[in-house]
């Protein structure tokens, strides 16, 4: 197999490709890799391109660039179904579930590299991954309460399982942000380094992994989610569930006008 550099273009993301590793690149920079639909598809795309092809060892995610990812693009609307109601649970559920347990159940070890903020989904996305190199610069947040949802993606898993329960909470019902070295404390990521040294860690991390034992990460994996991740798909099915009834409340409709009007919201209840 060619050690020789090669690249794909989706849309919305970039592949790169050196020998048996395989760097995603999201790249929507203008938006700060905020998620739409486009993007959800294209991010699909590569993730089961790199999980069923067998000379691929190793995958890595990470932003172009000043941003993981800032979660949704409420900027271009909110998903809309065939009554006129805002429908989340469906591109949840068509996208962006398989992308989380496309990631977990990949047998080949997953690097995320968070050169920015990892937000809502983003940071989701990035919790998905094995082993988490994080910016100096970087942050987590669980947004959604600041518009009147709740955890989605997989974060009311993927977070638990790193920080535990109390920690969890705080991000979840504060929404506020937990910059890397506090993430690194908590034990959500696994590494920080300087935002100018992340791209070189985080590469020759993934080039470690891609000339490992493919099948002893695989096999750790395995165990890892049997232990931990057991009951991911259903949990996912419950957020879904409770995202929708978030979404159709009044609540909602108010966070996404006082985020588009840069506002604070009025949330009343209902």
């Amino acid at each position: 197999m060619s050690e020789q550099p090669s690249e794909q273009a989706y849309e919305t993301v970039n592949v790169h490709r050196r020998g048996a590793a395989v760097t995603i690149e999201l790249n929507r920079p203008e938006a700060m890799n905020a998620w739409n639909e486009r993007f959800g598809r294209d991010l699909l795309a590569a993730v089961e391109a790199a999980a069923g092809d067998g000379e691929v060892r190793a995958v890595m995610l990470t932003g172009a660039g000043d941003a993981f990812s800032s979660g949704a693009d409420l900027r271009e609307g909110v998903p809309l179904g065939p009554d006129g109601r805002p429908d989340l649970r469906t591109r949840l559920e068509s996208l962006y579930h398989p992308i989380i347990l496309g990631l977990r159940g990949m047998p080949k070890p997953v690097v995320a590299a968070v050169n920015g903020p990892a937000v809502g989904i983003g940071c989701s996305l990035a919790l998905a991954a094995d082993l988490v190199l994080a910016a100096e610069s970087a942050y987590f947040l669980l947004a959604f309460v600041n518009i009147g949802l709740v955890p989605d993606g997989g974060s009311s898993v993927l977070l638990p399982a790193r920080i535990g329960l109390a920690r969890t909470a705080e991000m979840a019902m504060l929404g506020e942000r937990v910059p890397a070295r506090q993430a690194l404390e908590w034990g959500m990521v696994n590494r920080v380094v300087g935002d100018a040294e992340l791209p070189g860690e985080a590469g020759a991390l993934l080039q470690r992994l891609a000339a490992g034992p493919t099948r002893s990460y695989a096999g750790t994996k395995r165990q890892l989610n049997a232990r931990v991740y057991a009951g991911m798909k259903k949990q996912l099915e419950l957020e879904a569930g409770i995202q929708q009834e978030a979404a159709s409340s009044d609540d909602f409709a108010e966070g996404v006008a006082a985020f588009i009007q840069k506002r604070r919201p009025a949330f009343r209840n209902r």
